[in-house]
């Protein structure tokens, strides 16, 4: 059973569900935005769109190959309304977006899905999960200016650990020219989310089953240091507060 598929009622949801005008604040609702299931959990809000995207590290990309769909995990990073995805030279979708200018782009699909909680109702049919996830529509474009190129790779180093483009080397010549980078606009883009606990049937709620929610934390340990690091070299302080 997939994640949330078998419910038949519905939690409460988050504010700013079903905008539908388009407005500093929110991105326009379009047939491919607007869910056909559980719509009251959509949200067109820039601020819960973009918060979802900065708490990820990995999103995986949808695209078509040679008439077949193929969708990749990879690394990205957020600069205002534009999302950089990380590949390399060789990468066939890479090569595939171009420039904008000698090609039309790549058609994909990217989302992004946090997990917050496993819900166990007393039935298995009503089990679920409480998540936020991000789907964005559109058509990415490599990255070829040399200055938006490393803007790009600062964004995708600092959205792993912000602070750390700048308390590292930056890419050398030779790295630059192995890396590629596709941007991807946030316009067509949508939020959807669950909280809440079990939605059980009313008929079941005397059954003898354990029902609620086991709330999904990010847990980091403390930094290894690697053997090779100078034992002058203190611990930055933005490792120290993660």
């Amino acid at each position: 059973m997939t994640a949330a598929a078998a419910e038949t009622t519905e939690s409460t949801d988050i504010a700013g569900t079903n905008a539908s005008t388009d407005t500093a604040d929110a991105y326009t609702p379009t047939d491919r935005t607007v869910p056909t299931r559980s719509r009251e959990r959509a949200s067109y809000d820039k601020a819960l769109v973009h918060s979802i995207l900065d708490e990820a590290y990995v999103c995986h990309l949808g695209f078509v190959r040679d008439g077949a769909p193929v969708v990749l995990p990879t690394l990205y990073g957020r600069v205002g309304d534009r999302l950089y995805v990380h590949g390399s030279t060789g990468s066939r979708p890479l090569r595939a977006a171009g420039d904008g200018v000698e090609a039309p782009g790549l058609p994909v699909c990217l989302t992004v899905t946090h997990v917050d909680g496993l819900v166990l109702a007393r039935s298995a049919f009503h089990h679920s999960l409480n998540y936020r996830s991000v789907v964005v529509h559109g058509t990415a474009h490599q990255v070829t200016d040399p200055e938006e190129l490393r803007t790009a790779l600062d964004a995708l180093v600092d959205h792993v650990v912000p602070g750390r483009s700048a308390d590292s080397r930056p890419g050398n010549t030779k790295e630059l020219a192995a890396t590629a980078v596709i941007r991807l606009d946030l316009d067509e883009v949508s939020a959807k989310v669950r909280t809440g606990g079990p939605n059980d049937a009313p008929e079941d709620l005397a059954l003898p089953y354990w029902s609620g929610v086991v709330p999904v934390r990010p847990d980091y340990g403390a930094p290894i240091p690697s053997d090779d690091l100078d034992p002058a070299v203190a611990l930055p302080d933005y490792l120290a507060a993660l």
